[in-house]
């Protein structure tokens, strides 16, 4: 893969284009505070890292191809779920009654809080020497 066909594959894959910076071939359109550079230095590629107007090199390789392959699979690798996590969604995903009865019971809470009486003042009021409020 070459860097044309890079940003073609990135956008067919919805990558943000500000994600990416890529030297004769696609520029960043509003720099936020980073973003992935590819760029042919010296005797290879370099994919680095621009943060805050800075530069770190990431890795260098000896082709275009291998550079192009590495950024692809940066921007769009998803991590996995984190463990333990995965399992239960996806039971819970199979069963829309279940996602009902949990929706309820949550709004329920939170309407019991909304409506429970708010806690006694202490007496003294709040420290400001007043015994709180007027009738």
């Amino acid at each position: 893969m070459d860097r044309t066909e890079l940003v073609g594959r990135l956008r067919e894959a919805g990558v943000p284009e500000a994600l990416y910076e890529i030297t004769g071939v696609h520029d960043v359109p509003v720099q936020p505070d980073a973003f992935y550079v590819l760029r042919p230095e010296g005797n290879g590629w370099t994919v680095g890292l621009r943060e805050r107007s800075r530069d770190r090199e990431i890795r260098h390789f000896a082709t275009e191809d291998e550079a192009c392959a590495y950024l692809y699979d940066a921007l769009t690798r998803v991590p996995p779920p984190a463990p333990g996590v995965a399992e239960p969604l996806e039971q819970l995903l199979a069963d829309p009654e279940e996602i009902q009865r949990q929706a309820w019971g949550d709004f329920e809470r939170a309407a019991r809080h909304d409506r429970a009486p708010a806690p006694p003042e202490e007496e003294g009021g709040g420290g400001d020497g007043s015994q709180g409020e007027n009738p």
